[in-house]
């Protein structure tokens, strides 16, 4: 199934938080940080800021969280983009 976001809506998926600290020792699952920043998968025919493949901050209020497969992804308003992380 494919989803195509309405509007000014933005599908994207999670990406993983880091699962080693800065120096460099490995953190257990329940230590990881939920992170904030997503692929995006794919934008509503008004979203103006944010194209498919970027990387973005979102609100950590702002998406809902939808289950397709065994996969987590989430829909958000182009509003609770927060930045699109560059480099």
């Amino acid at each position: 199934m494919a989803l195509h976001p309405l509007a000014d809506r933005i599908v994207a998926k999670s990406v993983e938080a880091e699962s080693t600290s800065p120096a460099g020792i490995l953190l257990p699952e329940q230590s990881k940080e939920k992170t904030q920043v997503a692929k995006v998968l794919a934008v509503g025919k008004d979203v103006k800021e944010v194209k498919v493949g970027d990387n973005i901050i979102h609100s950590e209020y702002g998406p809902n969280r939808f289950k397709q497969g065994s996969e987590e992804l989430l829909i958000v308003k182009e509003e609770d983009v927060l930045a699109v992380v560059k480099g």
